[in-house]
């Protein structure tokens, strides 16, 4: 009798106690991704574990080249190979849509699990205290006088994306003595604040920084130059599926677009 209650106890006991390790214990969430995409990750990411009280997502940085990189060592190797289940790596959100198409390809993320949760538009922007601010991108031709601050198109996206956009527009005739280069899109914003230019042009969530001190007085259209999209994919040896389609879920759900609004993205268009 004795050794059945001793028994009884124990088992109860380590009960208890698994139960209480499972209670503490977060399950991990791994989301790899641009260290442009920092900031939305980390909103989106904090909203989810608000009401996954037993998730934890950490966010694994790399550039577009390396991750893929990352990803196909990790695939490729015998234990990731024949284990699913094993990959390291839940869910991969680059910057913009061109490498998860190439690992689509590759069978690296799974088939039909990409959803796209946000775009990035280029937009017009002012300093808060210019009262008469031009109204599109078209206007700046109009006004012989105005300094519009671009990114350098040699060195960065942005840069690229409004030399094509200028183009498209037929107005980079008219503004090519008046354009002021900067480094990047950061560089763009201090040329403005600090008087070198009157405007800067820039993807809308560059801004998201300053967003006291500048405001957006326009956004290009999509006829003219289609903007970034930015899309989550499963893994294709993702640990816990369902939990990761719990996430990609809630990146299209009316909260997660409330927070990527805010941070100055734009929504992709549903799909058909």
């Amino acid at each position: 009798m004795q050794n059945f209650i001793r028994m009884t106890v124990l088992i109860v006991a380590v009960l208890i106690a698994r139960g209480v390790g499972s209670a503490s214990a977060s399950e991990p969430l791994v989301i790899a991704t641009s260290p442009s995409l920092a900031i939305p990750l980390e909103a989106l990411s904090r909203a989810f574990e608000a009401s996954h009280q037993n998730v934890k997502i950490r966010l694994y940085f790399d550039s577009g080249l390396d991750l893929r990189r990352t990803i196909a060592s990790m695939e490729n190797n015998s234990t990731g190979q024949y284990f699913i289940g094993l990959g390291p790596i839940h869910i991969i959100a680059p910057g913009g849509d061109e490498l998860i198409t190439r690992l689509e390809q590759k069978y690296y993320v799974l088939p039909q699990t990409r959803r796209p949760y946000a775009t990035a538009s280029l937009v017009l922007v002012v300093p808060e205290s210019l009262v008469d601010a031009p109204s599109s991108f078209e206007a700046l031709a109009q006004d012989t006088r105005m300094r519009v601050a671009v990114a350098d198109p040699m060195l960065t996206e942005v840069g690229q994306k409004t030399s094509e956009l200028l183009k498209v527009l037929g107005i980079a005739e008219e503004l090519k003595g008046r354009l002021d280069v900067a480094m990047d899109a950061h560089g763009v914003l201090d040329h403005m604040l600090n008087g070198q230019a009157d405007v800067g042009i820039i993807f809308g969530p560059d801004a998201y920084d300053k967003r006291e001190r500048v405001r957006v007085v326009a956004i290009a259209p999509e006829q003219a130059i289609r903007p970034i999209i930015h899309s989550l994919a499963m893994e294709r040896y993702c640990p816990n599926r369902l939990l990761c389609e719990e996430f990609l879920t809630f990146s299209q759900s009316p909260e997660a677009q409330s927070i990527l609004k805010g941070l100055g993205y734009g929504l992709p268009r549903p799909r058909k």
